[in-house]
């Protein structure tokens, strides 16, 4: 008797839809598994064809027997071979390498694969067209999953990119180290990202500590002019020629308490932009000075001098041709003013009138008849010689540009034997000239507009007045006057150039007003 089951199972067994179902989990299984590695295999090979083909150096890579496995768009560029022409290829005899230089190449080429590390060689490669380039090659064995080595990888580019690489990198640590020039590199945000040491020595500060500061920290004077050129450059690129730009380092001459000097730094300016990108990105601006302060100076100076000569040899002509002396006096001052003060004075020395001097000679002679006072022997020629000298009493002549307020009572004509004496306090530039026979320079030094006016007014010179210069008039060994250049805020102070371009002037108006008063 058949058991109840055996005809289902028969019936199962004769069923090939049953047989189908009853398999159908596995192999479906199997073949999604198939399907998920094909698929990751084909995305691992179209990521390493991307990656190949995106590198910036030729690549090429041989299996264990030579046979040419990769070639990337690069070595394509490069050689004028496709990747479907390299590839399958062996060896690179007859097609990339001249036969004649073949076995020494491809000797050098797979050595590699025997070698530790990484081999650089220089060798000339054939081109499709029949050229040859010189190229740099870095190879290295591809060891297998067991660690056994199957081929071997070159990478490669031409010479001279590679050189003109090397020379980039050197000139830029050497600008870094080594150069003469100040070079600071500042980020897009206008902060400095790297400086060298000539900079760094110029700005008073080390290589790493401006690092991220703002400019401002390390310059005061010049900084509007500095920051105004980077965010040119930033914008428009950088300007056709040098540019010079005065400065002050902060913190310079603090230790001797002295105020910082002025410096003339002459400046290039270049847009850094990065080269990687398709379109230019701005990664900031290489600023490249150097201290040219002397040589400015220098040139200043003698452009001053020159200047000033020419100013002087003009006035001699004009004066030449006045006839009155006063005048011609007055046009040396006209001629010195420009470009070198703002108002000028000439102050002249009050002589004693002839009734002063008589009623004085007929008290000595007086005193000498009648002889000494009970008590006082030699009281009289005593005294005389005791007595104090006679404080230099200067009175107003000639003050220019003509109709300025100048601070002082009206001008009396020259020669006049009296005046109204300049109420010049004790101690006073001008006073102080005449008494020394040379120059005296003052200044208002570091005050406000109210402090700079009341030191004006207290010297008798006009309103805005913070420089002054006094030479005294000196002509047949004596003192005439005194002559006075004042500068206003706007203008440096005096120095010692001015003090003998002025000492030239005044020798010339001293001569004139000597003439005036022989006159009349």
């Amino acid at each position: 008797m058949r058991s109840s089951g055996s005809p289902h199972a028969s019936d199962s067994a004769d069923d090939p839809q049953a047989s189908s179902a009853t398999s159908s989990p596995g192999a479906a299984g199997a073949e999604t598994a198939d399907q998920a590695q094909s698929a990751t295999d084909r995305d691992d090979s179209d990521l390493l064809a991307a990656l190949l083909d995106g590198m910036d150096a030729a690549l090429c890579a041989f299996d264990a027997a030579g046979v040419v496995t990769h070639w990337n768009r690069e070595a394509e560029r490069i050689l004028g071979w496709s990747a479907v022409e390299a590839i399958g290829r062996r060896g690179l005899a007859d097609w990339a390498v001249r036969a004649a230089d073949a076995h020494d190449v491809q000797s050098r080429l797979f050595g590699a694969m025997h070698a530790p590390g990484r081999q650089v060689h220089e060798f000339a490669l054939l081109t499709k067209d029949g050229g040859r380039v010189l190229v740099r090659t870095q190879s290295a064995a591809v060891p297998g999953p067991g660690g056994a080595v199957v081929g071997v990888y070159c990478a490669f580019s031409e010479v001279h990119t590679q050189i003109d690489l090397e020379r980039s990198i050197a000139l830029s640590e050497a600008l870094f180290e080594d150069a003469s020039w100040g070079v600071v590199l500042m980020d897009a945000d206008l902060r400095p990202a790297v400086v060298n040491r000539h900079a760094a020595r110029s700005l008073r500060t080390g290589r790493t500590a401006p690092l991220g500061r703002p400019l401002g920290e390390l310059l005061d004077q010049g900084i509007e002019e500095v920051e105004s050129a980077f965010q040119h450059v930033l914008a428009e690129g950088p300007p056709p020629a040098p540019t010079e730009i005065w400065v002050t380092v902060r913190g310079e001459g603090a230790d001797l308490g002295q105020p910082p000097t002025r410096r003339c730094w002459r400046s290039g300016f270049l847009r850094l932009a990065s080269p990687l990108a398709e379109e230019p990105v701005p990664l900031g601006v290489a600023w490249i000075f150097r201290d040219v302060t002397e040589t400015k100076r220098a040139e200043q100076e003698s452009a001053r001098m020159r200047f000033r000569s020419n100013q002087l040899h003009r006035a001699a002509r004009a004066a030449a041709e006045s006839e009155d002396p006063v005048e011609a006096a007055t046009v040396y001052l006209d001629f010195a003013l420009a470009g070198f003060a703002d108002h000028a004075l000439i102050d002249l020395v009050r002589e004693p009138s002839p009734a002063s001097h008589g009623t004085s000679r007929e008290a000595a002679d007086g005193a000498g008849e009648a002889g000494p006072v009970a008590g006082h022997e030699g009281a009289g020629p005593a005294a005389e010689a005791d007595a104090p000298p006679t404080p230099t009493v200067l009175v107003r002549a000639v003050a220019a540009p003509a109709g300025a307020a100048t601070g002082a009572g009206p001008a009396i004509p020259v020669g006049t034997a009296d005046g109204i004496p300049v109420a010049y306090p004790m101690g006073h530039p001008a006073l102080q000239a005449a008494d020394r026979c040379g120059s005296v320079r003052a200044s208002a030094g570091r005050t406000d507009e109210e402090g700079s006016t009341q030191w004006a007014q207290a010297r008798k010179w006009p309103a805005g007045t913070v420089h002054g210069l006094c030479a005294v008039l000196r002509s047949r060994g004596r003192t005439l006057g005194v002559a006075s250049f004042l500068r206003g805020s706007n203008r440096r102070a005096f120095d010692r150039t001015d003090a003998a371009y002025a000492e030239d002037v005044a020798v010339r108006v001293a001569a004139a007003i000597d003439l005036a008063q022989h006159v009349r």
